[in-house]
């Protein structure tokens, strides 16, 4: 039996939004895995990450860009940023998303960042929970008024609702040429890499509003041995009462957290994990370079 044919096209495409438009959630239902960390907080992502998707007529290597932050500045928000920038100027296609419904100020800063000439696609996200359907139409008028977008597509990733036609707007946007990573792959991201990020996410969705956004994880030691992965890893927080709360009484609170993260990773990685994690106070990690610079930002 003849070996399928090579997609035509290829290229990179930038996601990008303002926080909490479901650009991570799009891009794991995009690629059909979790490669990109989710929660219903706002700033959840903080890293460029890659999610690939090979189809018969094109490879899309999606990166998905932290919300582009305008009302909070740190060290690790103007790194943040930057990436996002990066991002732009980097790629052969961009997909705006927006969610469904209304398009608000914060919206209008990233289509302003978008470079002159860039090829844009609109995903009108969440539109399962439009209730009125009939507001589509003029917020596509007025983004269409904003910028010359090559299309404008009411989607919802969560649903997975119409992203076979976003797939297909874009695909026109690649350029040819072959396939940049092998048709198996999903992202370029290590194991390593994606052990830290379901720690994470499991603190942004388990705890309170201020203690996510102080916290950040290292992976001390990553070692495979007879099937198994050892992980070490170890929380960064702020302040001894963010600690107290991400430790829990009697250590509770993190011992779900790590569970949670282990069953993620034994999922993804297919195989079984030990997951040791430990928390410690590092006062100022968002505002220290050679901080960020260790722990990958």
């Amino acid at each position: 039996m003849a070996d399928a044919p090579l997609p035509s096209r290829a290229g990179h495409v930038a996601i990008v939004g303002r926080p909490n438009v479901g650009k991570s959630t799009l891009l794991n239902h995009l690629v059909g895995q979790k490669v990109s960390i989710t929660s219903k907080k706002a700033q959840t992502t903080r890293h460029r990450v890659t999610g690939i998707l090979t189809t018969a007529v094109a490879q899309f290597v999606f990166v998905d860009t932290p919300g582009f932050q305008t009302q909070h500045r740190s060290r690790l928000n103007e790194r943040m940023n930057r990436a996002v920038t990066q991002s732009l100027a980097d790629v052969d296609a961009v997909v705006l998303v927006v969610e469904a419904g209304r398009t608000v100020a914060a919206d209008h800063t990233v289509i302003r960042l978008l470079p002159a000439g860039a090829s844009v696609v609109v995903a009108l996200n969440k539109v399962d929970q439009l209730k009125d359907k009939d507001a589509l139409l003029p917020q596509m008028a007025e983004l269409s008024a904003l910028y010359p977008f090559k299309a404008i597509v009411p989607v919802s990733a969560e649903k997975e609702q119409a992203l076979d036609r976003l797939l297909a707007e874009m695909a026109t946007l690649l350029p040819e040429a072959a396939p940049i990573y092998g048709a198996d792959e999903i992202t370029d991201r290590d194991e390593r890499f994606l052990a830290a990020e379901f720690i994470r996410e499991k603190i942004f969705r388990l705890l309170g509003e201020e203690v996510p956004y102080a916290a950040t994880v290292g992976i001390d030691r990553f070692v495979e041995d007879g099937g198994v992965r050892h992980i070490y890893a170890t929380v960064y927080v702020d302040r001894d009462n963010q600690k107290a709360i991400l430790v829990g009484a009697g250590g509770v609170q993190m011992k779900e957290i790590a569970s949670k993260a282990r069953a993620d990773m034994e999922r993804t990685f297919g195989g079984p994990v030990f997951l040791e994690v430990w928390v410690r106070v590092k006062r100022g990690w968002a505002q220290d370079d050679a901080t960020l610079r260790r722990l990958g930002y």
